[in-house]
């Protein structure tokens, strides 16, 4: 199965062009290495998918027929990533959230930036 529409059936991706677009930007590895969406999966490869500013790292079990069902998706992989970047990703999270709640939007614009600066001093 092709590395693009597995990781589409298996819901890593929403759309498989996400997936193929993913792919050829370098957000996903497949067994250490950058590979091309065409590119083939087998049983017991290792996955990795760039979710800044970590990398989900996956076990490859078995191979979907099609897209499956959300319930279904711990059939197809296992996620081995380490407990401590699964952490750092929710505190990243957290904090993106903590700013959006405070009206900061993103970076902050210049003008912003110096407002802050100016509370400070």
């Amino acid at each position: 199965m092709r590395l693009d529409k597995f990781t589409w059936a298996t819901r890593l991706f929403k759309t498989r062009s996400l997936a193929s677009k993913a792919s050829l930007a370098e957000k996903v590895k497949l067994n250490a290495a950058f590979s091309k969406p065409s590119k083939a999966v087998a049983i017991g490869d290792t996955l990795a998918v760039k979710d800044i500013p970590i990398w989900r790292t996956y076990k490859i079990i078995d191979l979907p027929k099609s897209r499956v069902g959300a319930k279904l998706v711990s059939n197809y992989l296992v996620e081995t990533t380490p407990e401590e970047d699964l952490l750092q990703l929710e505190q990243i999270r957290e904090a993106n959230r903590q700013n959006r709640f405070s009206g900061i939007k993103g970076r902050p614009t210049k003008k912003v930036r110096r407002n802050f600066d100016q509370s400070f001093n």
